[in-house]
């Protein structure tokens, strides 16, 4: 009788001791959302950080400008656009990735924040990082020397599948005009001869020199040379016409229903960045890019804003990622 006495008064201890450690362990938790919640509300007081991946110039710098300039009013504080340039935008992402998910370091991402890990050694995983909005693109055009026989992308890819092919100018490996070129062979039968620059800027050179055939790049880049008449172009491979270049039909529209390529940015967070700072900076974005000012002067150059919400883009990029994964596996693109 003794003995069933004690074992009864241990076990009761036990579940006392088991309850106590329960309920400490939820008080903990509430403290931390608590603390969270405190923290999200608080953000930011202090300023931000922008991490370009990218030279300053390009349309991914230019995006990013304009949504800091935008978000920093909506949220009252400064946001510091700081350009990391270096390994197809690996080292700039790199940063992000290894930062502090505190909402005070985000990266404007491009298609390297997809595409890079499945064509190269990356020192992050893909799931360091989190959508948060996108910004805008500028929409990818191919072009052709202005004396070019080729009228439209039709005509281009046809005569690509006779001969020997004809040479087609890209960023390097993985860039979005090497994509452009592999979603025409892949899906299109195109016969053509990867040349690879180091940059955008020296292919469209290429181009203009007569070097070779073709290449694809950024509207913001090449609509100078098209409106002044130094470059012809054949299709926008985005989904939709070009705001300041309305009269250039879409690949889409010459039955290229595949080719949906724009060189385009947004912003990605460190994982484990709270869900409520993240909603207000994709807020704070989405008011910048839907600002009328914002839009005209972004739409001139080429730009196209988009904004939109953390669902939103998180859809874009899902797509994104597998649709451009299919491009890799068909061509064998691999790192340099």
């Amino acid at each position: 009788m003794l003995n069933t006495t004690r074992t009864t008064a241990r076990t009761a201890t036990r579940r006392r001791r088991r309850s106590l450690m329960a309920s400490a362990i939820a008080t903990a938790c509430i403290a931390t959302l608590a603390g969270n919640v405190q923290a999200a509300d608080a953000w930011p007081s202090h300023p931000i950080r922008f991490v370009v991946p990218f030279s300053a110039g390009g349309a991914n710098d230019l995006l990013a400008r304009a949504a800091a300039e935008g978000a920093s009013k909506a949220l009252g504080q400064s946001i510091i656009v700081d350009n990391k340039p270096g390994a197809g935008a690996v080292l700039g992402t790199d940063v992000v990735a290894k930062s502090a998910p505190d909402g005070y370091t985000f990266l404007v991402s491009a298609a390297g924040v997809i595409s890079n890990s499945m064509i190269r050694k990356v020192s992050y995983k893909d799931s360091d990082l989190t959508p948060v909005a996108m910004i805008g693109l500028a929409p990818s055009v191919i072009i052709v020397p202005a004396n070019s026989p080729y009228k439209d992308l039709k005509d281009f890819v046809a005569k690509s599948k006779t001969g020997a092919g004809l040479h087609f100018g890209t960023a390097g490996n993985g860039s979005t005009p090497h994509f452009v070129e592999g979603l025409l062979v892949s899906k299109y039968g195109a016969k053509l001869d990867l040349v690879p620059y180091k940059s955008g800027s020296e292919s469209v050179t290429a181009v203009l020199g007569n070097q070779i055939e073709a290449t694809s790049e950024a509207s913001i880049v090449v609509l100078p040379y098209l409106k002044s008449g130094k470059l012809r172009a054949l299709a926008t491979t985005w989904t939709q016409r070009i705001s300041a270049y309305p009269d250039l039909p879409t690949a889409v529209e010459q039955g290229f229903g595949e080719i949906k390529i724009a060189h385009w940015a947004g912003v990605h967070a460190p994982a484990g960045t709270s869900p409520e700072i993240m909603d207000k900076m994709a807020a704070a974005i989405d008011k910048a890019m839907k600002d009328p000012k914002t839009i005209e002067r972004l739409r001139g150059m080429g730009i196209e804003p988009i904004g939109g919400t953390r669902a939103s883009f998180g859809k874009f990029v899902d797509e994104e990622r597998t649709r451009l994964g299919e491009v890799v596996k068909a061509t064998g693109m691999k790192e340099d």
